[in-house]
Formats: structure tokens, sequence, C-alpha cells
């Protein structure tokens, strides 16, 4: 009989916690909007401000935290449950019954509700699903480095031009980060400054290290921060990092939507760069809230508009594609401003896991890949393995596009990403498998350097970048010049005369990389650009 009793009660729990519904509650007010915008700093750090303005982004309503009057009164409201909050869409994710949410219409500051649950009435079935399958699955471990999956995206020549993301600052979004403060891998940065604080969304807990239900987040770090000496290099290792647990790994809600968005708009609040996040929604434990296929139009679903508004405050958001293969991209990977992230093998081959594009997102998905399959990883035991995953494609580009961005900081993060999206292998026969395909950094960066260095006044030079000869076009009143090239260290390395008789010169002997270049003429005009020798 008890166990019959106690079979009871459990059901009857079941019943009480799928009672409990999501919904996002939007207010149709802020307070001391105005005085705000006028003192941003009230608001905003200060690097956040910096960056919004060198990228010409305007600081907005959007920027003005929620009314915190208005969240009091909600949770103070009977049957009501304030998950998280939303400055970007003046709103809070709520959890309780249809009724006391609904009841919250009354409300005179709330404006309309969204449930999660987009057909009240449909019929639920509930399935525990983990999204990290295929990334918990360890492949028999093989000792080795990074060296395949970096000069994969030839992120390495980068680091060699000393752009290893020195400067720049990248948040990730993870499911946990165990160990991360403690652990040999992460020495280095630790002894640099570059572990910066972080927060636990989920728990509302400022100790980002104290959940270990997942070290997925760990793992993710290792390919972009990690670094063991003479074993594993991560893609920006210089770089400074905040960390944001977003992900319940025990549990699929539309909840850890909102927990992505507060943290999003943190980043955004602290002056990141870059977000690289090694997650997906679509569907969910309760059915009734599971997107649709359709629903994945980079509009609809609510990380995926968080994520258009993240970019629209400058931001550049790497993101995971997923790991369903055929059965597409999810949320936030759909949005036509996220950089979406598939995965190939050891080869450039597709990896099979990898998902797919289609004609219903607005643009082209995935925008590009790395490897994902068989990747390396250090784990919370500072063990190096291999796993496979987008969520680890995703953060290998991710480390590699800031290098990028660190060498061409007066560039959009559009810019950057369609930098990056020429670069790539399939550029000009892009597929729902590899999109563009497997980028060139080093490619990505000579495009935008190219671009830049033939606005010159005085003189024509072509090619740049120049493989063999370099040639020069004088201008009517110049009969000679002194050609003088300088290494990044500010070192001269070469230094020629020419003239308009012989135009042009042999630089086959000069070393593959970037060279400031100087040109003075007998006019004693001169010019100054940079030269890339491939």
């Amino acid at each position: 009989m008890q166990k019959k009793l106690l079979f009871t009660g459990l059901i009857f729990f079941q019943i009480i916690a799928f009672a409990q519904e999501d919904a996002w509650v939007f207010f149709n007010a802020k307070s001391n909007v105005s005085n705000a915008l006028a003192n941003p700093i009230s608001i905003l750090t200060q690097d956040a401000i910096d960056r919004k303005n060198n990228h010409g982004v305007s600081i907005d309503f959007r920027d003005v935290p929620v009314d915190e009057l208005y969240i009091t009164q909600l949770k103070s409201t009977t049957g009501i449950t304030v998950m998280a909050k939303s400055k970007w869409f003046n709103a809070v994710h709520v959890r309780g019954t249809e009724t006391d949410i609904n009841n919250l219409l009354v409300l005179p500051f709330v404006d309309h509700i969204e449930f999660a649950d987009q057909s009240l009435n449909a019929s639920r079935s509930f399935e525990i699903k983990n999204k990290f399958e295929i990334e918990e699955a360890q492949i028999t471990f093989v000792y080795g480095n990074t060296q395949n999956q970096v000069e994969m995206i030839n992120v390495d020549n980068l680091h060699l031009l000393d752009y290893t993301g020195t400067g720049m600052v990248v948040a990730v979004l993870d499911a946990g980060f165990p160990n991360v403060n403690t652990m040999a891998a992460f020495q280095r940065i630790r002894d640099a400054g570059n572990l910066l604080n972080g927060y636990d969304f989920v728990d509302r807990n400022t100790d980002v290290y104290a959940n270990t239900s997942s070290d997925h987040g760990t793992k993710v770090l290792s390919d972009m921060a990690g670094f063991i000496e003479n074993q594993f290099v991560g893609t920006a290792p210089d770089a400074s990092y905040y960390l944001f647990r977003t992900e319940d790994a025990g549990s699929e809600n539309p909840v850890e939507e909102s927990y992505w968005v507060e943290a999003a708009e943190r980043a955004d609040s602290l002056g990141v760069d870059v977000i690289n996040t090694s997650l997906g929604y679509f569907d969910f434990d309760n059915a009734s809230y599971d997107y649709s296929t359709a629903d994945m139009n980079g509009i609809t679903a609510f990380i995926t508009r968080g994520a258009n508004i993240a970019f629209e405050k400058g931001l550049l958001l790497v993101n995971s594609a997923g790991n369903s293969g055929a059965n597409g991209v999810n949320a936030p990977a759909d949005s036509a401003n996220v950089f979406s992230i598939g995965a190939v093998d050891a080869n450039g081959d597709y990896a099979s896991f990898s998902s797919q594009g289609s004609l219903i997102q607005p643009t082209q998905k995935p925008d590009v890949v790395a490897r994902g399959a068989s990747s390396y990883v250090i784990d919370n035991n500072n063990i190096i393995m291999q796993n496979s995953g987008t969520s680890f494609s995703s953060p290998i580009m991710a480390g590699g596009i800031t290098c990028l961005w660190q060498a061409l900081p007066n560039k959009t993060n559009a810019e950057i990403m369609q930098l990056v999206r020429e670069s790539a292998s399939q550029y000009a026969s892009p597929d729902f498998f590899l999109g563009y395909g497997i980028p060139d950094l080093q490619a990505a960066l000579n495009l935008a350097l190219s671009v830049e260095s033939l606005n010159l006044n005085e003189f024509k030079i072509f090619p740049n970048p120049v493989q063999h000869t370099l040639y020069i076009v004088f201008t009517e009143n110049t009969e000679n010049i002194r050609l003088e090239l300088y290494n990044i260290l500010g070192i001269q390395v070469f230094n020629t005369s020419m003239n308009k008789n012989e135009p042009s010169i042999n630089l086959e002997s000069l070393s593959s990389g970037i060279y400031i270049a100087k040109l003075l003429a007998d006019n004693k005009k001169s010019n100054t650009f940079k030269l890339i020798k491939e």
C-alpha cells in the first residue's frame, strides 16, 4: 500500500509540475529613460560606450534597465515566479499556471504576454532530452595537439603576426565551467588577468564555477583559451573572457532562452566584442513548447530575436549550427545576424551530424565550417581528449575571428563576418552542408588590407597581396622613388631604389607576412601603406 501511495503521489506531483507554464511578460514603459540616455555611464560601462561609439552604434531605450518596481510587483503576485529579465525586450520570463499568468494583464504596466506553449490545448508529451549527447560521447583518446584544427582555418598565421586576441573581450555562454578557475590549462589567461568575472544565470550565483553538472563550457572555452605548452593552444589564447552559465544541462526549457538574452545584455553592457554560444534551441522537454521547422526563420524564436538586437548593438555572435543533421539548424543559428558554424572532420569533409541549412533561413546556413569531428578539447580534469560536435567547431572559429578583428579593429561586426565568408573555400558555390566552406583567416586579413592599401594619391601599386613581382605606376612628376619595407616590429627589412624605366621589383625572396611599406619620391613626397607578401 505504501508503494501505491508513493506512486500516486508522484503522478500528482508531475501533474502539478506540468501545470506550470513559461511565458514572457512585456512591459509598456521604463523609468528615468531620459536621464539614463543623457548619462549613459549610469547604465553602461565605459568600455561598452567606447565600443558603441567606435562602431557607430546608438545608445537607446533598449539599453535602459527594466523597471525593478515592476519586477517586484510581479514577484509578489500569487503563483508567479520571475525567472529572468531582459532590458532589450523590456520583459521578464515568468513561470506559473496559465490562469495566474493571464491575470497579470490587469496590471497597468503590462503590455502583453507571450506563452512559450504556442498552443495551450495541444496534446503534451514529455521526454527529457540531452542536447550534449554527441559531445559527451568521448572518442578513444589519441595523444596530439590542436595543429589540424588551427591550421585548417589558417589562424596560426595570424598568431605569427601577433594577433592572438590581445585586447579583445569574448563572452562564452554555455552550460557549465567547473575548474576553469583552478585548471592548469587556463593558468595562462588567469596569470594575464584575462579571466574576467562570470555569472551563473541559472542558479543566480556569482560563482560561475560552482555548478558541476556539466563541463561542456569548460571544453568549449579550451578551444579558444586553453594552453598546455607543446600540447594544446586555443585559437585566441590572449583574449579576455567573461563566462556566463545560461544552460541548465538537466532540462530543456524556454527559460534558458531568457537566461541567454539576459547574459547577452550583460555582455553588451560590459563592452564585450564577441559572443560564442555552443547551444541551440528547437524542441523542449515539454513538447508543447517546441518550435516548428518554419519557426527557424531568423525572426521568431525568443533567443533569435535577442540575438538580432545584440547584433544591432555591435556584438559579433558566433553560434554552433547544431548537431541535428538533415533536421536543420536551431535557434539562434537561424538568424541572418548570427555567424553559424557547421562541422567537418580532419580532412575537411562534412560531418554527418552537422546541422544543415535550408530555404527557411533568410541567409545561407551554415555560414562556414571548422573542425567539429574529433576536435581536441580539454575537460575539467585537465585531460586533453577528442570530442565531436558543432559545439567545438564554433569556439575554434570564434577564437579565430577574435584574432582577425584584433587585426582589423576599425571593421564592424558585419564587415568581419563578410570577410570570413569571402575567404572560405566554396564562397562562389555555397551549399546547405558546408555553407561557404572552410575559411582562410589569413586570406580574410589580406583581402581587407589589400582594399585599404590601394587608396594612394601619388602611386598605384599592384598586386597587393604580392607573390613575386610588385609593380608601381609613377606619377608624371616623379622620376625616382625609394621603397622601404618594415616588419610588424618596425625593423627595416628591405629597401631599394626604382625609376620610371624599371617600375617593378622582385620580392620573391621576402618572407610571407604583413609589412609596412614606405615610398619616398624624388619630389620629397611620401606614402605609407600595408603590403602583404604571400
